[in-house]
């Protein structure tokens, strides 16, 4: 198993405190994920996951993850986090998380140079843009040290409002999907069909992030009924980085030290 190095980077920005990027070298540092996990998905979005006792966000899958963790650098307290898996760990843990919702045949191969990415989320009081923007590199650096060329997971989009958005982002997100050698399937998917669109529908943030990189969306979503979306499986390519953003990736990286011996 690889040995990872702590984050050492920060950043500041007007309207939040001095951000601090860590990656977990401890349970306690997991812990304090999975409470920031379970903030956003149970209680501000109301996904029916978690153990409300402690508080916590979590699944079998945590201890075999690399987590990113960003705080803020006055309080300590996690305010974003990121979850990778990287392939030496799916294999001796057998799957992948986006296998309980898709069939990944047709990605078999680039499973050796892929990490799988999710869990990510980032406090209301800190979504300004430099947490996110703190993830990112840090898995830039991730990806760039530990030579991995393509990036896989899911993005989530709420069903709160029955759907209706979900099925629009559905049609705006379909000129991006991969090539029929790239798709997936869902093995429960998403009834976009039975759904009136919304007039109108927000891009979220990560998913309009993912796409400026250019990444591509690898088919039909598929329903989870424990987070209440619509997940979609986003590729990301190093090799085919928009040339608008390839620089701007190489430079996350370059100040965001994070890897593995």
């Amino acid at each position: 198993m690889h040995r990872i190095e702590s984050i050492a980077a920060e950043t500041a920005a007007p309207s939040e405190a001095r951000l601090l990027l860590t990656l977990a070298r401890t349970a306690a540092d997991i812990e304090d994920a999975q409470r920031l996990r379970f903030k956003v998905f149970v209680e501000e979005m109301g996904a029916a996951v978690g153990d409300a006792e402690r508080g916590l966000e979590g699944d079998e899958f945590d201890d075999w993850c690399d987590h990113l963790i960003v705080r803020d650098a006055d309080t300590l307290r996690a305010v974003g986090t990121y979850r990778i898996l990287p392939p030496h760990r799916a294999r001796a843990l057998g799957r992948l998380y986006s296998e309980g919702e898709f069939d990944l045949s047709r990605l078999a191969h680039l499973r050796d140079s892929a990490i799988e990415v999710g869990r990510s989320c980032v406090h209301r009081d800190y979504r300004s843009g430099g947490a996110i923007l703190l993830l990112w590199a840090g898995l830039a650096r991730y990806m760039k040290r530990n030579g991995y060329r393509h990036l896989i997971g899911c993005a989530s989009v709420t069903l709160a409002d029955g759907g209706h958005q979900a099925a629009r982002l559905r049609d705006e997100l379909h000129p991006y999907f991969t090539d029929p050698e790239l798709r997936v399937f869902p093995r429960v998917a998403f009834p976009h069909d039975r759904i009136t669109r919304a007039p109108a529908a927000a891009m979220p943030p990560l998913i309009k992030g993912y796409l400026r990189l250019g990444a591509r969306v690898c088919g039909e979503p598929a329903w989870d009924p424990d987070f209440n979306s619509a997940d979609f499986l986003i590729w990301l390519a190093l090799d085919r980085l928009h040339p608008r953003y390839a620089r701007h990736f190489d430079l996350l990286a370059a100040h965001a030290p994070v890897g593995a011996d």
